[in-house]
């Protein structure tokens, strides 16, 4: 539901293409179709107050005409509700009464963001996945308790902290990038042991090669991180991702050009090598053929490398290039690290960081397979590989602290006279972060961050700029 005449947001979005050198580039669908947008006559001022009240009677033909299409839940997104949410808020009421058996998010209570299309995006990506994710945990506490385990089941989140599953139930937006986040926090943990002050993560699995910056033993965060093509616009550990893995296919285009992923052949049939019934080459594969692995077992002896079928299906890509198989091997390696090494460099620049003073961490089922031709191709020195590499995102979901964040959005110039405004938000924050560790079970001590997302006037986006207590305090 959004405001009437505004239903074409999240298809207008920013209107940008993906690849704007393509001239056969095309935007994603949205993730809700046209016909499932609603506009309800109401209006909020930018300065938060009503100008005109949400229409119940068009909100209750919203609920029947969205019910009698199918409509498991309802996502509420109104104009400037970043600054007041108390339409969205009315509009969830009147949805729960009318319909109680749908789910009902608000953008100002996912996340009150300023833009209208980042809001928008990141409530409906929660919307989007509740019903699996709710459905999941509820099973996971139910077979829990019955299987006798006490502990309360904890979830990592985007941002590398932690949550009880009954936030996870209704804040399932943080938990889609949880899995990579898990892992960088576990290499921050191992990094800190070591005694590594600035690492390069490489966590490659099946499907992707992810990248993370450590600097001082901390990973590093920012917003605005994608799903697919869609806009997440909550804290997240920083993790650039590239579709090429273990099990990436290898392929030769119609221009005769060897290719590596970004499809993959995941772990059903997974690479030839393992003879399990796929037949296309992989990156597993040409390392077989390289002679890098097939010497011992693999999965404590639950998995054998069939060498002859890593040969077989290289070999095919081999004959179509007029290649011996060895060199086809070896280019299909070249390639996935040439992929990843661009890929590392658009970080190392955003970041402004010289790469060569940085060791990096190779993890997942396929780092330390392709982590030492990465490095030397990045002229770094070290590569430091944890002993059992494919349990990285576990120790980091064990290691993680409760991690909580909270936002205010006030669109004021950096004055003394704007200072009371911005204290008064912070304390205002700081107690919802208390009441919050309160409900996860939390009474210790706690760590607080503040930070403001700051701009120059007349600027477009935003720095994230950690302040000092102090400042507040004496009015700095």
């Amino acid at each position: 539901f959004t405001n009437a005449g505004f239903e074409d947001v999240i298809e207008l979005a920013r209107l940008r293409m993906p690849d704007m050198y393509s001239l056969f580039c095309a935007r994603p669908d949205p993730l809700i179709a046209r016909d499932m947008v609603f506009g309800i006559p109401a209006r909020m001022r930018a300065d938060g107050s009503e100008s005109q009240a949400p229409d119940m009677a068009a909100v209750e033909r919203a609920v029947t005409a969205a019910k009698a299409n199918g409509a498991q839940g309802i996502i509420v997104s109104f104009l400037h509700a970043w600054r007041n949410g108390a339409q969205e808020a009315s509009v969830k009421l009147a949805v729960a009464r009318l319909a109680p058996d749908l789910f009902v998010f608000t953008s100002a209570e996912v996340w009150p963001v300023i833009r209208e299309y980042e809001r928008s995006s990141t409530a409906i990506l929660n919307g989007y996945v509740h019903p699996r994710v709710s459905g999941y945990l509820t099973a996971l506490e139910e077979r829990l308790k019955h299987s006798g385990v006490p502990a309360r089941p904890m979830l990592t989140k985007s941002n590398g902290g932690l949550m009880n599953a009954a936030e996870g139930k209704r804040a399932c937006v943080n938990m889609l990038l949880s899995g990579t986040a898990s892992g960088v926090i576990g290499a921050s943990w191992l990094a800190r042991q070591a005694g590594e002050d600035k690492v390069l993560t490489l966590d490659i699995g099946g499907t992707s090669a992810d990248f993370a910056l450590i600097i001082g033993g901390e990973a590093q965060f920012g917003t605005g991180e994608l799903i697919g093509e869609f806009p997440l616009h909550i804290p997240s550990v920083s993790v650039s991702s590239i579709g090429v893995g273990g099990g990436s296919i290898a392929s030769v285009d119609a221009q005769g050009v060897l290719r590596v992923g970004p499809e993959s052949a995941g772990s059903t049939p997974g690479p030839a090598c393992y003879g399990r019934g796929g037949a296309q080459a992989t990156v597993t594969d040409a390392m077989v053929v390289c002679g890098w692995l097939g010497h011992s077992e693999m999965a404590y002896g639950q998995l054998r490398i069939d060498t002859g079928l890593a040969r077989s299906a290289v070999g095919e890509l081999a004959a179509r290039l007029g290649r011996p198989v060895e060199q086809t091997a070896q280019a299909i390696l070249d390639i996935a690290v040439s992929e990843m090494f661009v890929e590392v460099e658009k970080l190392a620049s955003r970041a402004g960081v010289d790469l060569r003073e940085f060791t990096l961490m190779p993890f997942g089922g396929g780092g330390p397979m392709l982590g030492a031709f990465l490095a030397r191709e990045l002229g770094m020195k070290r590569v430091m590989a944890p002993r059992r590499p494919g349990v990285v995102s576990a120790l980091g979901g064990l290691v993680a602290d409760l991690r909580g964040d909270f936002i205010r959005t006030i669109f004021s110039p950096l004055t003394a006279a704007s200072l009371p405004e911005i204290r008064e938000a912070f304390d205002a924050l700081a107690q919802e972060g208390r009441d919050w560790l309160a409900a996860q079970g939390h009474d210790a001590a706690a760590e607080l961050t503040l930070s403001c997302d700051m701009r120059y006037l007349g600027q477009s986006y935003e720095i994230e700029v950690v302040l000092s207590p102090q400042w507040l305090a004496a009015a700095d």
